[in-house]
């Protein structure tokens, strides 16, 4: 388990714990094995347990507010979010282009890669709010889209 290194009066001498039971423990000093019992109950050391928090994307609503929407709202109304920090290589659509779902529409250089941004609404582009070579980061909005 352990190795120490003691000198007492002098004369050097190699310890090492083997093992702990309770409070007996068995020490090997210079070669030679021995049992030992310790005044106190001795537990090896554990190592701590790391806790990590929930991770809640920036891009998601509160979770109180409803995902569906209500029978006299628009159905493809809301905007694309940028789903990591980056930079606009390129912009798809143009304001007043009818888009589908699962249509790319914008694509970002993030990490030195290139990742398409496709639309999870279906409407009109109502605004474009980051053009080519833009800085944007995680959940800055990049496209509008209304009815």
């Amino acid at each position: 388990m352990k190795k120490f290194k003691f000198k007492i009066h002098g004369n050097q001498y190699e310890a090492e714990i083997i093992n702990i039971e309770d409070n007996i423990a068995t020490i090997e000093i210079n070669g030679t094995t021995y049992t030992v019992e310790v005044d106190k109950d001795l537990t090896p050391t554990k190592t701590p347990k790391l806790v990590r928090s929930v991770a809640v994307p920036t891009t998601d609503t509160h979770p109180a507010t409803s995902k569906t929407s209500t029978p006299g709202t628009p159905k493809g109304a809301g905007f694309i979010k940028s789903p990591l920090p980056g930079t606009v290589l390129e912009v798809l659509v143009k304001e007043g282009d009818h888009v589908k779902i699962g249509q790319r529409v914008l694509l970002l250089e993030a990490m030195k890669m290139e990742n398409n941004i496709d639309s999870d609404k279906e409407g009109r582009v109502v605004k474009i709010h980051k053009h080519k070579g833009d800085p944007v980061m995680e959940g800055d909005i990049l496209i509008e889209i209304g009815e």
